[in-house]
Order: C-alpha cells, then sequence, then structure tokens
C-alpha cells in the first residue's frame, strides 16, 4: 500500500490511459484478423439454408445460395491445402 501512497493525487488517470490504449490495440488486431480471414462476408447468411429450403426462398436467392456455397467450400480446401503446405518440412 505504501507505493499507491507514495504515488500522490492523479495517478490513476495513466492507468486509464494505458488500459484504454490496449483496449483499443486489441480491437484493431482484432477487426485486422477478421477481415485477414474472411470475416466479414455478407453472403454468410445462406449457408445455413440446404436443398430442403429451396421452396422456401426465390429462384434468385437460392441459385445465389448454392453459389456462395460452392465459393466457401473452394476457400475452404484453398485453406486446407495452406494450411497442409505451411506444416510440411522444407526440403
Amino acid at each position: 500500500m505504501n507505493l499507491l501512497e507514495s504515488l500522490g493525487d492523479g495517478w490513476s488517470i495513466y492507468l486509464w490511459l494505458v488500459v484504454g490504449g490496449a483496449i483499443i490495440l486489441v480491437s484493431i488486431y482484432g477487426i485486422w484478423w477478421a477481415w485477414r480471414n474472411d470475416q466479414f462476408d455478407e453472403d454468410i447468411k445462406y449457408l445455413v439454408f440446404s436443398e430442403s429450403d429451396k421452396d422456401k426462398m426465390t429462384p434468385a436467392d437460392f441459385r445465389h445460395g448454392r453459389e456462395v456455397l460452392k465459393a466457401q467450400e473452394a476457400s475452404r480446401i484453398r485453406h486446407l491445402k495452406l494450411k497442409a503446405e505451411s506444416r510440411r518440412p522444407a526440403p
């Protein structure tokens, strides 16, 4: 407790500034990570639908949903291939 008493008045604002800066940096990193990993895709909502939902959607939406699903599957295969290549030992 002696350390806190020796700091005097007004030291807590610096603690708040450091914590606030850390929160901002972590938030920026989180947004960057999400952007880098395709987390801002508006078409992600189509992935919850299956073939049995065809009667609940317009033909254009259903067609678009199938295209989105194919693109996501291709992206997944690409990411898995990149991950496997990064784990492969260098010759």
